[in-house]
Parts: C-alpha cells; structure tokens; sequence
C-alpha cells in the first residue's frame, strides 16, 4: 500500500487497534459481526441478489431479480464482512465470501464490466438501465455500484491480504478511467458514491488516476458539458465549489459531501475546503434534526427549506445518517475541530443507531421524531423495524460502520493524540518515541466519569486530547438550532495522575501536554445530566416544545411505558426529571422519569427512553418532543 503524497492532516487509528469492551457498544458490534453480517447475506441469497451474479456469469438461467441497484448490497455486506473478521475471526465466513468473490469475477465482462442487471439482459434491460452503457446514468445506478465494490474491495484486501476482489474492482476501474474523463464521456452518477471508492482506490494503490478521476466526476456536477443536468435532487444543480446550501436526496448528498472532503485532504484544495464547511454550515444550523438525522421529507428521501424540520412525517433514512458521521468523521481530520466529532456522536448515538434493532435482524429505513400509532412512517408501509425491504440499503448499510467503530475512537496527528468517543476499551498507538497504550474504564454514556490509564514504556513527550462534549458546556449543538434550558451545567472535572488540573480548551478539546512514563491517570468528569433542549423560534413545527437529552442521548417518551397519548403531555419547565437506571429494561439503560400534564390538564407520571430503544415493544405512539409550559 503506497501512502499518498497528502492526505488528512489528522489520521484515525486503525479499527483493529481499539477493542472496545464496554456494556453499550461491544454488544451491537459483536451482534453485527456475528448476526447481521450472516443474516445479511442470507437476504440476498433469498431475494436472487447473490443468484444475479450466477446469472451474470451464465452460470444460471433465468431474469435479474430485484432492483437494478442490488448489486450493491452484497457489495457493501461483504464490506461489513471484511471489518467483521477483525472483530470475530470466522473461517466458514472468510470461505464463504472468497466463493462470493469467484462469483464476482465470473459475472464481470471481458472488459471489466460489472452491473448483472444489464449484463443478464444485454439486448433487452430494465429501461431503466438505459439502452446502452452508461445511457442512463441520472436513475441507472451503474457507477453507484461499483463504487461499494471499490470499497468492499479494498476492505477485503486490507482484511485478508487476498487481491481476489481487489483485481476484480481495479479491472472495473481501469474501464470506467477509458470511458469517462476531459476528452471522453462526460457525465455523472446520478447517485454518489463512485467517488469515495475511488479515492479509496487511489490509497490503497497509489495510482493518481483514480484520484484524478474522483475529482473529474465531482467537478462535472453543475456542468452542462453536453449533457442535461439532473437538478438539485442529485446536487447536480451548481458546479461543486459553488454549492452552499445542502438539498435534494440526503444520502446522495452526504455521500457526495464526504468525498468533497476527501478531495480537500488529498489534494490540499481550498475551494473543495470552502464549499463542505459552508454546507456543513448550513445543515447543522437549519437542516439537522435533534437526533442528527437529516432529510426531512419522505419525498424524494431529501433535505427540506430552511428550518424544515418536522417530527411526525420526518424521514431521517438511515443511510443519510450514516453519511453524516462518515462526512463528520473527515471533516474532524481535515480540521481537528471538535465540533464535527460533536454532531458524529449525536447522529451515532441516536439518529442511526434507531436504525437496526438490538436483535441485528430488525431496521428501521425511517426515523421519525414522532408516531402516532396510525401514519405508517416507516419504507413499505409499516411502524416497525423491518426484517428486510425491496430496497435494502440500511440493513446492508449498518454493517459496514458497526464492525468498524473502534477507528472512531482515537486519532493521532504527530504528537497529539485526539480521544473523540468515551467507551471502556484498550487502544494501543505507535509514536515516534514507543508505543502508548490507552485503556478506558467508565459507564459512558449512562456516566459521565471516565478513567483514562495511559502506559508508556518509556519517557515519551506527547498532548493528550479529551474531547470536551458540546451539551458539557450547555450547548447542545455546533449551531444555535438548539439550546439547552437547563441551568448553567455543571463543572467538567479533569485531574491527572491525582491532581486536580484545569481545563486548557483547543478547539474543543482539553489539551494535557506532557512527558508521560509508566502508567498515568487522567480522570475526567463530564456533567451527563437530565437536560431541557428547545428549537430555534424559526422551527415552526417546534415552537412551544421541549425534549429531553442525557448525555449524547434524545429521550422518547414510548406507549409501553406511558399509558394514554404521549403526543398530548404537557411538561412544565419547573417540573424535575430523575435518571434511574434500569438494568431489566431494553438491555439496560438509564431512564428519565418525572411528571406532566394530561390532555386534560392532570398529572401523570412519565417515563422516557433513549430513543434508539424505541419500536421494540410493538406498536404505539412516541415522540421526543413535548408540549411546553
């Protein structure tokens, strides 16, 4: 693997260095590695996904089945199957993905063209799929394919050391750098996502073309170099360092924002650099619900005006959640500012963990603020968790961040070392003066107290890094769309080896420099407290609500636990909210009980949940956000 020539400034430390250990995470990884992935892979053996190939390859008889976008899926399951080894090393898994692997090479054409939809049907496709190669590439999916390939590729590589299916992918894009380019065809993938496994491409080669390509592909959108633009639905509405306002298809457009960021880290590009901050701007201030979820409206799965942030019909996809910590998580490294890390947490802890169930055989495609126990939210009509759908990018999706969480963890940028996530683990990083070990005792998120023990053999000069939470210093946000209620929170708390040392804030972080030898203590203390959040006044679907956070996580208020319609309860500001934690429930979690006002106007008692936990008791209602008085 040959490192490029630039590159984030700041570097997570590989996955496979941080084993997390922890009563909240470690459960949801191993049920990943070890659950979703074969659960996963057993959909698309059952929906023709896997078949597809077969038929591709002549292997099988028969018409494609399914979406003409499939193909994806097992690509990106293969992907969260790679991460799954390094977690749960599984001999029959690794068997059964090299059979995969073969079939994947037996369905790509001579010339490394890859997309069974058109290949099973060479004369007569989906007309969707557009009548020839690359016809249709607004709708068709053809590049969107590939481009989970390239990544799932190279995942396998860097898993198993095998180049099975990386020669597969680096065939497939040496076709696609023939066929597009200045000079060539012009034209752009109406659903992103080729451009952030060609970046990945070029890391894992070295080879500056499939950079130059990524870009090429970024910088066509907004140009109408003889072709017709596909709108702001796809952000191909401006050229790409002209767009500031985040719109159309929200997983579209993280996905698209993430490789930008890549573009401005790999080819130190200030405009690239200029456009993301100002589209990260403008999501955090207006588009983001309290979750970290993004895409407001069910049409089109997309962001909405200004402020458009409702609770009941909000759409929240999965994926666009996804998108958004993968697009956060780079723009921490470009920038080493906290903040970003801030809105990756909110989004992890709540927007997308919604999204698959604690079973790992269960996903929610939709995550609304609120259900009233009648308006089926969910994809397919339903206002459950789903086994399974037509359309499976979240199930197949989730797999791919799950196994991989302990690279969100620390990161290193020389001398300095970034903790970004609290959660009891050992991380182990290579300085230039030995290796240092971090090991991490605490209860988050349930408890603010965090032990961190760091081991250095030998004396060795670094800057520790804690990252000091937004809602820890009253704000719950990067942006004034929300603001905490709540009196002025109390103190963080910070000693080292014994001794009480006050916060020296960078960026978001409370920075500790020092020589470190042998094993020291750091203990920090972050205020996780019950906290009232209200909405900016422009929010017209929350003006006079308030919702309930602990820590990083949004609290619900479920049917299961509160008889009656909980979309009616009233909670004034003086009433008191108590945190219990109840080991019983929802595999152990703390919940906030206090009292509010009935429909007509009596007291009640209420309890609420983190709302990940919600939808695993049948159907009802639920809201995160309550009338005010």
């Amino acid at each position: 693997m040959t490192k490029p020539a630039h590159d984030y400034p700041i570097q997570p430390i590989p996955f496979t260095q941080a084993e997390i250990a922890d009563s909240f995470w470690q459960p949801r990884i191993q049920t990943a590695a070890t659950v979703t992935v074969p659960y996963d892979f057993q959909q698309c053996e059952d929906t023709g996904r896997i078949a597809n190939f077969d038929k591709a390859a002549g292997a099988l008889p028969g018409a494609h089945e399914g979406i003409f976008y499939n193909d994806s899926d097992v690509f990106k399951v293969v992907e969260g199957a790679a991460y799954a080894l390094q977690v749960a090393p599984d001999d029959a898994l690794e068997t059964y993905v090299d059979a995969l692997i073969k079939k994947f090479a037996a369905a790509q054409e001579a010339d490394g063209y890859l997309y069974t939809a058109r290949t099973i049907h060479p004369q007569n496709p989906d007309e969707r799929c557009g009548p020839t190669r690359w016809s249709n590439l607004g709708v068709n999916h053809e590049l969107y394919n590939v481009g989970h390939m390239y990544e799932a590729a190279v995942a396998w590589y860097e898993a198993t050391g095998k180049r099975n299916f990386l020669e597969v992918a680096l065939k497939n894009a040496e076709l696609i750098d023939e066929v597009f380019g200045e000079g060539k065809l012009r034209d752009v993938p109406g659903h992103q996502q080729i451009e952030l496994g060609l970046a990945r491409l070029y890391r894992c080669t070295g080879d500056a073309k499939y950079l130059r390509l990524a870009k090429f592909f970024l910088n066509e959108r907004g140009q109408a170099n003889g072709r017709e633009l596909y709108g702001p639905y796809c952000q191909d509405h401006l050229p790409i360092t002209e767009q500031r306002e985040a719109v159309g298809h929200a997983v579209r457009a993280g996905y698209q924002y993430a490789a930008m960021t890549d573009i401005a880290a790999l080819c130190q590009d200030a405009d690239y650099a200029a456009a993301v901050l100002a589209l990260w701007d403008d999501v955090v201030s207006k588009k983001m619900s309290l979750t970290g979820g993004v895409g407001a409206r069910h049409e089109g799965e997309a962001f909405g005006e200004a402020y458009e942030l409702p609770n009941l019909t909000a759409y929240n996809e999965t994926c666009a959640a996804q998108a958004s910590i993968y697009w956060n998580q780079r723009l921490f490294l470009l920038t080493g500012e906290s903040k970003y890390v801030d809105v990756l947490e909110r989004t992890l802890y709540n927007g997308f963990l919604s999204g698959v169930g604690m079973d790992g055989r269960s996903f929610f495609y939709v995550n609304p603020l609120a259900c009233d126990g009648e308006y089926r939210f969910n994809r397919e009509a339903h206002m459950t968790r789903r086994p399974w759908y037509g359309t499976a990018c979240c199930p197949t999706n989730v797999v791919r961040l799950l196994p991989a969480l302990g690279g969100y963890m620390v990161a290193q940028r020389d001398d300095q070392l970034y903790v970004n996530l609290y959660a009891a683990g050992t991380i182990r990083v290579q300085l230039a003066g030995g290796e240092i070990g971090i090991e991490q005792r605490t209860q988050y998120p349930w408890d603010g107290v965090i032990s961190i023990e760091v081991s250095a053999e030998q004396a060795t000069e670094f800057t520790l890094k804690l990252r000091i939470p937004g809602y820890a210093l009253g704000q719950p946000v990067p942006s004034s769309l929300y603001t905490s209620l709540s009196e002025e929170p109390a103190a963080v708390q910070l000693s080292v080896a014994g001794e009480e040392t006050p916060l020296e804030m960078e960026s978001g972080y409370a920075t500790i420099a020092r020589c470190w030898q042998g094993k020291t203590r750091v203990m920090l203390r972050l205020p996780v407290v019950a906290r009232r959040v209200v909405a900016h006044d422009a929010v017209a679907a929350l003006r006079g609500q308030v919702a309930l956070e602990r820590g990083p996580l949004v609290y619900a208020l479920e049917s299961a636990d509160n008889p009656g319609r909980v979309l009616e309860l009233v909670l004034a500001d003086e009433s008191p909210v108590q945190a219990e934690h109840r080991a019983d429930l929802l595999g152990g979690i703390t919940t906030l009980r206090g009292r509010a006002l009935d429909a007509g106007g009596q007291p009640v008692d209420f309890t609420a949940i983190p709302y990940y936990a919600w939808g695993h008791r049948g159907d009802g209602q639920m809201t995160t956000w309550l009338k005010r008085v």
